[in-house]
Protein backbone atom coordinates (compact mmCIF):
# COMPACT_ATOMS: atom_id res chain seq x y z
CA UNK A 1 0.00 0.00 0.00
CA UNK A 2 1.29 3.44 -1.05
CA UNK A 3 1.52 6.45 1.51
CA UNK A 4 -1.11 8.91 1.85
CA UNK A 5 -0.10 11.02 -1.08
CA UNK A 6 -0.48 14.76 -0.52
CA UNK A 7 -3.08 16.96 -2.16
CA UNK A 8 -2.68 17.31 -5.99
CA UNK A 9 0.14 15.36 -5.92
CA UNK A 10 -0.52 11.95 -7.58
CA UNK A 11 -1.33 12.30 -10.95
CA UNK A 12 -2.42 9.54 -13.58
CA UNK A 13 0.78 8.01 -14.93
CA UNK A 14 -0.46 5.14 -17.60
CA UNK A 15 -3.84 4.53 -18.79
CA UNK A 16 -4.64 1.02 -20.65
CA UNK A 17 -7.40 -0.96 -22.01
CA UNK A 18 -8.28 -4.63 -23.55
CA UNK A 19 -10.81 -6.59 -24.58
CA UNK A 20 -11.51 -9.94 -23.84
CA UNK A 21 -14.35 -12.17 -25.02
CA UNK A 22 -15.44 -15.28 -23.22
CA UNK A 23 -17.94 -17.79 -24.94
CA UNK A 24 -21.15 -18.24 -22.25
CA UNK A 25 -21.06 -21.60 -20.66
CA UNK A 26 -24.76 -22.31 -23.16
CA UNK A 27 -26.53 -20.54 -25.59
CA UNK A 28 -28.20 -17.78 -23.86
CA UNK A 29 -31.34 -15.73 -25.32
CA UNK A 30 -34.09 -13.34 -23.71
CA UNK A 31 -37.09 -11.66 -25.88
CA UNK A 32 -34.79 -9.35 -28.13
CA UNK A 33 -31.03 -10.74 -28.84
CA UNK A 34 -29.38 -14.15 -28.34
CA UNK A 35 -25.36 -14.58 -27.87
CA UNK A 36 -23.06 -17.08 -27.50
CA UNK A 37 -20.28 -15.09 -25.81
CA UNK A 38 -19.45 -11.66 -24.03
CA UNK A 39 -16.38 -9.17 -24.24
CA UNK A 40 -15.21 -7.24 -21.04
CA UNK A 41 -13.04 -4.33 -22.15
CA UNK A 42 -10.79 -3.29 -19.01
CA UNK A 43 -8.79 -0.46 -18.07
CA UNK A 44 -6.00 -0.20 -15.89
CA UNK A 45 -5.07 3.06 -14.61
CA UNK A 46 -2.11 3.66 -12.73
CA UNK A 47 -0.22 6.35 -9.98
CA UNK A 48 2.50 5.66 -7.57
CA UNK A 49 2.83 2.22 -7.71
CA UNK A 50 -1.29 1.68 -7.61
CA UNK A 51 -2.99 0.40 -10.13
CA UNK A 52 -6.44 0.66 -10.31
CA UNK A 53 -8.91 -1.36 -12.45
CA UNK A 54 -12.33 -0.66 -14.17
CA UNK A 55 -14.28 -3.02 -16.98
CA UNK A 56 -17.81 -2.36 -19.45
CA UNK A 57 -19.24 -4.98 -20.82
CA UNK A 58 -19.08 -3.84 -24.32
CA UNK A 59 -17.87 -4.34 -27.91
CA UNK A 60 -13.88 -4.58 -28.31
CA UNK A 61 -13.83 -1.35 -29.99
CA UNK A 62 -14.62 0.40 -27.03
CA UNK A 63 -11.04 -0.01 -26.36
CA UNK A 64 -10.18 2.11 -29.45
CA UNK A 65 -12.65 5.37 -27.97
CA UNK A 66 -10.37 4.83 -24.82
CA UNK A 67 -7.63 4.88 -25.86
CA UNK A 68 -7.71 7.82 -28.84
CA UNK A 69 -10.14 9.83 -26.77
CA UNK A 70 -9.97 9.15 -23.08
CA UNK A 71 -6.36 8.33 -22.45
CA UNK A 72 -5.20 11.56 -23.41
CA UNK A 73 -6.84 13.82 -21.20
CA UNK A 74 -7.06 11.44 -18.15
CA UNK A 75 -3.66 10.61 -17.92
CA UNK A 76 -1.63 13.72 -16.23
CA UNK A 77 -4.57 14.43 -14.25
CA UNK A 78 -4.79 14.52 -10.23
CA UNK A 79 -5.61 10.58 -9.15
CA UNK A 80 -7.60 12.08 -6.67
CA UNK A 81 -9.95 14.26 -8.67
CA UNK A 82 -12.14 11.65 -10.36
CA UNK A 83 -14.62 13.91 -10.89
CA UNK A 84 -12.07 16.57 -12.44
CA UNK A 85 -11.22 13.94 -15.05
CA UNK A 86 -14.81 12.52 -15.68
CA UNK A 87 -15.64 16.18 -16.66
CA UNK A 88 -12.97 15.86 -18.80
CA UNK A 89 -13.79 12.84 -20.54
CA UNK A 90 -17.23 14.08 -21.36
CA UNK A 91 -15.99 17.30 -22.94
CA UNK A 92 -13.97 15.56 -24.95
CA UNK A 93 -16.40 13.36 -26.62
CA UNK A 94 -18.74 16.20 -27.72
CA UNK A 95 -18.59 15.14 -30.90
CA UNK A 96 -18.77 11.43 -31.10
CA UNK A 97 -21.84 11.36 -28.31
CA UNK A 98 -21.82 10.49 -25.17
CA UNK A 99 -24.39 7.64 -25.31
CA UNK A 100 -23.92 4.04 -26.30
CA UNK A 101 -20.59 2.74 -26.64
CA UNK A 102 -18.68 5.93 -26.11
CA UNK A 103 -20.80 5.78 -22.57
CA UNK A 104 -19.50 2.48 -21.48
CA UNK A 105 -15.69 3.73 -22.44
CA UNK A 106 -16.05 6.51 -19.70
CA UNK A 107 -17.77 4.23 -17.22
CA UNK A 108 -14.51 1.69 -17.51
CA UNK A 109 -12.30 4.54 -16.81
CA UNK A 110 -14.13 5.91 -14.21
CA UNK A 111 -14.38 2.81 -11.90
CA UNK A 112 -10.62 2.51 -12.73
CA UNK A 113 -10.00 5.97 -11.36
CA UNK A 114 -12.49 5.16 -8.37
CA UNK A 115 -10.54 1.44 -7.55
CA UNK A 116 -7.10 3.79 -7.99
CA UNK A 117 -8.27 6.61 -5.48
CA UNK A 118 -9.18 4.00 -2.85
CA UNK A 119 -6.03 2.23 -3.06
CA UNK A 120 -4.08 5.29 -3.13
CA UNK A 121 -6.13 6.12 -0.04
CA UNK A 122 -5.58 3.10 1.70
CA UNK A 123 -9.43 2.45 1.63
CA UNK A 124 -11.84 0.02 0.80
CA UNK A 125 -14.12 1.91 -2.13
CA UNK A 126 -17.68 1.59 -0.28
CA UNK A 127 -15.89 3.41 2.57
CA UNK A 128 -14.50 5.88 0.29
CA UNK A 129 -17.58 6.50 -0.91
CA UNK A 130 -19.55 6.61 1.95
CA UNK A 131 -21.31 3.44 2.85
CA UNK A 132 -25.15 3.26 4.64
CA UNK A 133 -25.34 -0.50 4.61
CA UNK A 134 -22.77 -3.59 4.87
CA UNK A 135 -25.05 -5.55 3.19
CA UNK A 136 -26.37 -5.59 -0.42
CA UNK A 137 -29.87 -7.59 -1.26
CA UNK A 138 -28.71 -9.43 -4.53
CA UNK A 139 -31.25 -11.38 -6.74
CA UNK A 140 -30.09 -14.63 -8.87
CA UNK A 141 -30.99 -13.17 -12.92
CA UNK A 142 -30.69 -15.59 -15.77
CA UNK A 143 -33.53 -18.18 -16.47
CA UNK A 144 -32.86 -17.28 -20.39
CA UNK A 145 -35.74 -18.52 -23.31
CA UNK A 146 -33.02 -21.04 -24.78
CA UNK A 147 -32.82 -22.88 -21.61
CA UNK A 148 -34.36 -26.45 -21.18
CA UNK A 149 -36.37 -27.50 -18.10
CA UNK A 150 -33.04 -29.13 -16.72
CA UNK A 151 -31.10 -25.95 -17.01
CA UNK A 152 -34.06 -23.74 -15.52
CA UNK A 153 -34.82 -26.47 -12.85
CA UNK A 154 -30.76 -26.31 -12.04
CA UNK A 155 -30.05 -22.76 -12.12
CA UNK A 156 -33.30 -21.72 -10.34
CA UNK A 157 -32.44 -24.51 -7.47
CA UNK A 158 -29.15 -23.43 -7.23
CA UNK A 159 -29.57 -20.01 -6.09
CA UNK A 160 -32.73 -20.70 -3.89
CA UNK A 161 -30.95 -24.14 -2.45
CA UNK A 162 -27.43 -24.03 -2.88
CA UNK A 163 -27.20 -20.16 -2.22
CA UNK A 164 -30.51 -19.76 -0.31
CA UNK A 165 -31.29 -16.60 -2.95
CA UNK A 166 -34.84 -15.49 -2.01
CA UNK A 167 -35.36 -13.95 -5.42
CA UNK A 168 -35.37 -15.56 -8.96
CA UNK A 169 -35.39 -13.62 -12.20
CA UNK A 170 -35.92 -15.42 -15.63
CA UNK A 171 -36.52 -14.13 -19.18
CA UNK A 172 -39.54 -14.42 -20.89
CA UNK A 173 -40.94 -12.25 -23.95
CA UNK A 174 -39.52 -14.87 -26.75
CA UNK A 175 -38.67 -14.19 -30.22
CA UNK A 176 -40.15 -10.70 -29.99
CA UNK A 177 -42.96 -12.07 -27.77
CA UNK A 178 -43.94 -14.68 -30.07
CA UNK A 179 -44.05 -17.57 -28.37
CA UNK A 180 -46.46 -15.79 -25.37
CA UNK A 181 -47.71 -19.75 -24.63
CA UNK A 182 -44.08 -20.54 -23.79
CA UNK A 183 -43.64 -17.81 -21.98
CA UNK A 184 -46.95 -18.50 -19.53
CA UNK A 185 -45.30 -22.31 -19.23
CA UNK A 186 -42.29 -21.13 -18.43
CA UNK A 187 -43.23 -19.00 -15.53
CA UNK A 188 -45.51 -20.95 -13.90
CA UNK A 189 -42.65 -23.33 -14.11
CA UNK A 190 -40.49 -21.35 -12.41
CA UNK A 191 -42.86 -20.93 -9.50
CA UNK A 192 -43.09 -24.79 -9.21
CA UNK A 193 -39.43 -25.05 -8.71
CA UNK A 194 -39.10 -21.76 -6.60
CA UNK A 195 -42.09 -22.68 -4.39
CA UNK A 196 -44.44 -20.06 -2.68
CA UNK A 197 -41.97 -17.95 -0.63
CA UNK A 198 -39.39 -16.82 -3.11
CA UNK A 199 -40.30 -13.37 -5.05
CA UNK A 200 -40.60 -14.03 -9.22
CA UNK A 201 -39.42 -11.66 -11.49
CA UNK A 202 -39.66 -11.74 -15.24
CA UNK A 203 -37.98 -9.77 -18.03
CA UNK A 204 -39.42 -9.25 -21.03
CA UNK A 205 -36.46 -6.89 -22.60
CA UNK A 206 -39.09 -4.84 -24.37
CA UNK A 207 -40.50 -7.78 -26.22
CA UNK A 208 -44.13 -7.02 -25.93
CA UNK A 209 -46.41 -4.41 -26.79
CA UNK A 210 -48.24 -2.87 -23.93
CA UNK A 211 -51.49 -4.36 -24.44
CA UNK A 212 -49.70 -7.56 -24.90
CA UNK A 213 -47.71 -6.90 -21.80
CA UNK A 214 -50.53 -6.62 -19.59
CA UNK A 215 -52.90 -9.42 -20.89
CA UNK A 216 -49.83 -11.95 -20.09
CA UNK A 217 -49.78 -10.64 -16.27
CA UNK A 218 -53.57 -11.12 -15.95
CA UNK A 219 -52.50 -14.66 -17.19
CA UNK A 220 -50.03 -15.30 -14.46
CA UNK A 221 -51.97 -13.09 -11.60
CA UNK A 222 -52.04 -16.48 -9.43
CA UNK A 223 -48.36 -16.72 -9.85
CA UNK A 224 -47.80 -13.24 -7.44
CA UNK A 225 -44.50 -12.07 -10.20
CA UNK A 226 -43.12 -9.21 -8.40
CA UNK A 227 -40.87 -7.42 -11.16
CA UNK A 228 -41.92 -6.87 -14.51
CA UNK A 229 -38.98 -5.63 -16.33
CA UNK A 230 -38.54 -3.97 -19.34
CA UNK A 231 -42.43 -4.95 -20.00
CA UNK A 232 -42.20 -2.75 -23.64
CA UNK A 233 -39.47 -1.02 -25.00
CA UNK A 234 -37.51 1.29 -22.27
CA UNK A 235 -37.92 4.17 -25.08
CA UNK A 236 -41.53 3.97 -24.68
CA UNK A 237 -42.49 6.00 -21.49
CA UNK A 238 -46.16 6.26 -22.08
CA UNK A 239 -46.14 2.62 -22.67
CA UNK A 240 -44.47 1.44 -19.39
CA UNK A 241 -46.64 3.95 -17.79
CA UNK A 242 -49.76 1.98 -19.59
CA UNK A 243 -48.39 -0.83 -18.09
CA UNK A 244 -47.40 -0.05 -14.58
CA UNK A 245 -51.02 1.53 -14.03
CA UNK A 246 -52.69 -1.97 -15.22
CA UNK A 247 -50.50 -4.61 -13.60
CA UNK A 248 -49.37 -5.56 -9.50
CA UNK A 249 -46.30 -6.27 -10.35
CA UNK A 250 -43.47 -3.64 -9.80
CA UNK A 251 -42.26 -2.28 -13.22
CA UNK A 252 -39.39 -1.48 -14.12
CA UNK A 253 -36.54 0.18 -16.31
CA UNK A 254 -33.54 2.24 -17.03
CA UNK A 255 -30.12 0.15 -17.86
CA UNK A 256 -29.72 1.60 -20.75
CA UNK A 257 -29.75 5.36 -19.43
CA UNK A 258 -26.76 7.17 -20.90
CA UNK A 259 -26.58 10.34 -18.99
CA UNK A 260 -29.03 11.88 -16.32
CA UNK A 261 -31.67 13.47 -18.82
CA UNK A 262 -32.56 9.92 -19.65
CA UNK A 263 -32.88 9.07 -15.87
CA UNK A 264 -34.41 12.49 -15.44
CA UNK A 265 -37.39 11.43 -18.32
CA UNK A 266 -37.67 7.36 -16.90
CA UNK A 267 -38.57 9.16 -13.35
CA UNK A 268 -40.46 12.19 -13.84
CA UNK A 269 -42.83 10.33 -16.59
CA UNK A 270 -43.85 7.90 -14.01
CA UNK A 271 -43.31 4.98 -16.28
CA UNK A 272 -41.46 2.95 -13.67
CA UNK A 273 -41.88 1.92 -9.99
CA UNK A 274 -38.24 1.24 -9.83
CA UNK A 275 -35.05 2.34 -11.59
CA UNK A 276 -32.77 0.43 -12.95
CA UNK A 277 -29.01 2.32 -13.57
CA UNK A 278 -26.24 0.11 -14.45
CA UNK A 279 -22.46 1.72 -14.11
CA UNK A 280 -20.99 0.18 -16.98
CA UNK A 281 -23.55 2.29 -19.55
CA UNK A 282 -24.67 5.39 -17.55
CA UNK A 283 -20.89 7.06 -16.99
CA UNK A 284 -19.39 4.97 -14.35
CA UNK A 285 -19.96 5.32 -10.57
CA UNK A 286 -20.09 8.90 -10.90
CA UNK A 287 -23.46 8.84 -12.84
CA UNK A 288 -24.48 6.30 -11.21
CA UNK A 289 -24.60 7.98 -8.04
CA UNK A 290 -25.82 11.07 -9.53
CA UNK A 291 -28.73 9.06 -11.27
CA UNK A 292 -29.83 7.53 -7.91
CA UNK A 293 -29.97 11.51 -6.15
CA UNK A 294 -32.42 12.22 -9.36
CA UNK A 295 -34.19 9.21 -8.60
CA UNK A 296 -34.61 9.79 -4.82
CA UNK A 297 -35.99 13.30 -5.89
CA UNK A 298 -39.11 11.36 -7.35
CA UNK A 299 -39.09 8.74 -4.60
CA UNK A 300 -37.97 6.16 -6.16
CA UNK A 301 -35.65 3.59 -5.43
CA UNK A 302 -33.09 2.14 -7.39
CA UNK A 303 -31.38 -1.45 -8.89
CA UNK A 304 -28.00 -1.92 -10.17
CA UNK A 305 -27.92 -3.65 -13.19
CA UNK A 306 -25.84 -6.22 -13.80
CA UNK A 307 -21.66 -6.41 -13.69
CA UNK A 308 -22.72 -7.36 -9.78
CA UNK A 309 -19.04 -6.64 -8.83
CA UNK A 310 -19.23 -3.35 -10.44
CA UNK A 311 -21.76 -2.31 -8.07
CA UNK A 312 -21.20 -3.77 -4.98
CA UNK A 313 -19.58 -0.84 -3.39
CA UNK A 314 -21.67 1.93 -4.69
CA UNK A 315 -24.53 -0.02 -4.40
CA UNK A 316 -23.28 -0.21 -0.56
CA UNK A 317 -23.23 3.40 -0.36
CA UNK A 318 -27.08 4.61 -1.97
CA UNK A 319 -29.63 4.68 0.24
CA UNK A 320 -31.98 4.45 -2.33
CA UNK A 321 -30.87 1.33 -3.13
CA UNK A 322 -33.16 -1.82 -4.03
CA UNK A 323 -31.31 -4.84 -4.66
CA UNK A 324 -28.55 -5.58 -7.25
CA UNK A 325 -28.79 -8.20 -10.31
CA UNK A 326 -26.79 -11.18 -9.96
CA UNK A 327 -26.84 -11.89 -13.39
CA UNK A 328 -25.30 -15.16 -14.72
CA UNK A 329 -23.31 -14.40 -17.65
CA UNK A 330 -21.27 -11.42 -15.80
CA UNK A 331 -20.92 -13.09 -12.40
CA UNK A 332 -20.04 -16.19 -13.97
CA UNK A 333 -17.16 -13.88 -16.10
CA UNK A 334 -16.22 -11.61 -13.14
CA UNK A 335 -15.24 -15.22 -10.97
CA UNK A 336 -13.71 -16.59 -14.11
CA UNK A 337 -11.11 -13.67 -14.11
CA UNK A 338 -11.01 -11.84 -10.81
CA UNK A 339 -9.47 -12.91 -7.80
CA UNK A 340 -11.32 -11.80 -4.13
CA UNK A 341 -15.10 -11.98 -5.67
CA UNK A 342 -18.16 -11.85 -3.82
CA UNK A 343 -20.12 -14.72 -2.06
CA UNK A 344 -24.19 -14.24 -2.66
CA UNK A 345 -25.38 -16.97 -0.29
CA UNK A 346 -28.29 -15.93 1.73
CA UNK A 347 -29.04 -13.06 -0.71
CA UNK A 348 -26.53 -10.52 0.10
CA UNK A 349 -23.35 -9.74 -0.86
CA UNK A 350 -20.72 -8.13 1.34
CA UNK A 351 -18.11 -5.73 0.36
CA UNK A 352 -14.85 -6.37 2.02
CA UNK A 353 -13.47 -4.70 4.70
CA UNK A 354 -10.07 -5.84 4.72
CA UNK A 355 -8.98 -5.16 1.16
CA UNK A 356 -8.74 -1.78 -0.40
CA UNK A 357 -10.45 -0.48 -3.75
CA UNK A 358 -12.98 -3.03 -4.71
CA UNK A 359 -11.03 -5.52 -3.14
CA UNK A 360 -10.67 -7.39 -7.44
CA UNK A 361 -7.58 -8.42 -8.80
CA UNK A 362 -7.44 -9.26 -12.44
CA UNK A 363 -6.05 -12.68 -13.20
CA UNK A 364 -4.26 -12.38 -16.56
CA UNK A 365 -3.53 -16.20 -16.71
CA UNK A 366 -6.89 -16.85 -16.63
CA UNK A 367 -8.07 -14.31 -19.04
CA UNK A 368 -5.19 -14.73 -21.70
CA UNK A 369 -7.12 -17.48 -24.38
CA UNK A 370 -9.59 -14.64 -24.12
CA UNK A 371 -7.86 -11.59 -24.87
CA UNK A 372 -7.91 -10.25 -28.57
CA UNK A 373 -5.65 -8.85 -30.46
CA UNK A 374 -5.78 -5.16 -31.62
Amino acid sequence: MSSLPTSGSARVERLTAEAFTVPTDAPEADGTFAWDSTTLVLVRVSSEGETGTGWTYAPAATAAVIDEALAPVVCGATALDVGGAWASMVRQVRNSGRRGLVGYAISAVDVALWDLKARLLGLPLHRLLGAVRTEVPIYGSGGFTTYDDRQLTEQLTRWTVDQRIPRVKIKIGESWGTCVGRDVERMRRAREIVGPDVQLFVDANGAYGAGQAIRVMDDVRDLDVRWFEEPVSSDDLAGLRHVRERVTADVAAGEYAGDLFEVRGLCASGAVDCLQLDVSRIGGITEWQRGAAVAAAHNLQVSGHCGPHLHAHVAAATPNLRHLEWFHDHERIETMLFDGTLDPSGGTITPRDDAIGHGLTFRDDAADPYRMTP
